[in-house]
């Protein structure tokens, strides 16, 4: 009789396990992600590959503009010195690690929050400054454009100095809020588009602000940060770490279940902006120099931003074979430094393009002889 109860205990406990087995894989089959389509997947590489060339293209044409402008008023540019391209890896590696460390120390929810509010403000002014030209062509002339201009002074007479001498219209201030409900949508819902349309304004602002003076320091660069790259995807998992915690616009991004899923879809393909601004600022480069040599056709932009998107399809296609985070600078580098330099190499204008420089700096010479003119006209007057 006891034989017969305990048998029995067994087999409740037997029943009772498997469907806590049952149970548990189904849950596990609920929760894992749907697997992407083979079209989805096509769909999202491809939108990232046109997000990530579009920037250059714009930012590039942008930075031509700015460049004349400059010339012309005479303003001051701040160009990256060889110097800060040989440091940039190292910094940048620091400020890296940096981060990595805070997301395994603290909450990353309350480092995300700060994140994002900071990231919304430069958000609001990148994207207002990205639509301006669009905005000022789009709003209908009955809307006014009244000037504004916010003067805010320090010191009197001959020490008097401008803190703040910012000029804008009507037009700007409906950029503006346009941007600013952009930033108040991405603030609350974290939207994966308002995400894009952030990242892009800063890729493109980046390209155009961000100026090279002359094809070494871009090499030097380059070359620094494909070590850089390589080094902290492969060597640890800080950067993939770091791309997953980091809930802010550095990151373009495109679900692979779109198709599938809609405007709700949560699987994603990402690329980090640093492998779409670092190559796209000596892109421009390249384009301010085809510039310069007054030919129409514009042979190292074009051919090296055809190298740049051959390098973009190389990286996604090995991490779509291998299934493993790719830096993917380890492929542009190459494409973007080995394209021009074998074009002028071919043309027979490697020194001319290595001598060409945005903002070339007067020798110690000329400024003597400069100082040493100016002298003798003084000199001159004073015996008058």
């Amino acid at each position: 009789m006891s034989e017969q109860i305990v048998d029995q205990v067994v087999e409740v406990v037997k029943d009772a396990a498997e469907s806590l087995e049952n149970n548990a894989t189904s849950e596990t089959i609920t929760n894992a992600k749907v697997p992407s389509t083979p079209e989805g997947i096509a769909l999202a590489y491809s939108s990232l590959v046109i997000m990530a060339v579009l920037p250059i293209v714009f930012g590039s044409i942008r930075s031509v503009k700015l460049h004349k402008n400059r010339r012309i008023t005479g303003e001051k540019v701040d160009t990256m010195t060889k110097k800060d391209a040989l440091f940039f890896p190292i910094i940048a590696s620091i400020s890296l690690f940096g981060l990595y460390t805070f997301f395994k120390v603290f909450s990353k929810d309350h480092i995300n929050l700060l994140l994002t509010v900071y990231f919304f403000f430069l958000g609001v002014i990148a994207l207002a400054h990205l639509l301006s030209p669009v905005v000022h062509s789009l709003v209908p002339a009955a809307v006014p454009k009244i000037p504004f201009q916010i003067h805010f002074t320090k010191g009197e007479g001959k020490n008097k100095e401008d803190l703040i001498n910012y000029k804008f219209s009507t037009h700007d201030v409906v950029c503006l809020v346009l941007s600013t409900a952009i930033g108040v949508w991405y603030l609350l819902k974290k939207h994966w588009i308002a995400n894009n349309l952030f990242g892009i304004a800063f890729a493109v602002n980046a390209v155009e602000m961000l100026h090279l003076n002359n094809v070494v320091t871009g090499c030097i660069l380059l070359c620094g940060l494909f070590f850089y790259d390589i080094f902290w995807v492969f060597g640890t998992n800080v950067m993939v770490t770091v791309a997953k915690s980091f809930e802010a616009p550095i990151k373009l991004v495109f679900p692979q279940d779109l198709i599938t899923n809609g405007l709700s879809a949560s699987n994603f393909a990402m690329l980090g902006l640093g492998d779409i601004v670092i190559p796209g600022i000596f892109i421009a480069l390249l384009l301010r120099f085809d510039q310069s040599t007054k030919r129409r056709n514009r042979i190292y932009f074009l051919s090296t931003l055809t190298a740049y998107f051959v390098g973009l399809m190389a990286t996604i296609f090995v991490m779509h074979v291998f299934k493993h985070a790719q830096p993917a600078l380890l492929y542009l580098v190459p494409a973007c430094m080995g394209t021009p330099l074998l074009v002028a190499i071919v043309r027979g204008e490697l020194r001319t393009l290595f001598a060409y420089e945005d903002h070339p700096e007067e020798k110690p010479e000329k400024k003597e002889n400069k100082e040493n003119s100016s002298n003798k006209k003084k000199e001159s007057k004073k015996a008058k």
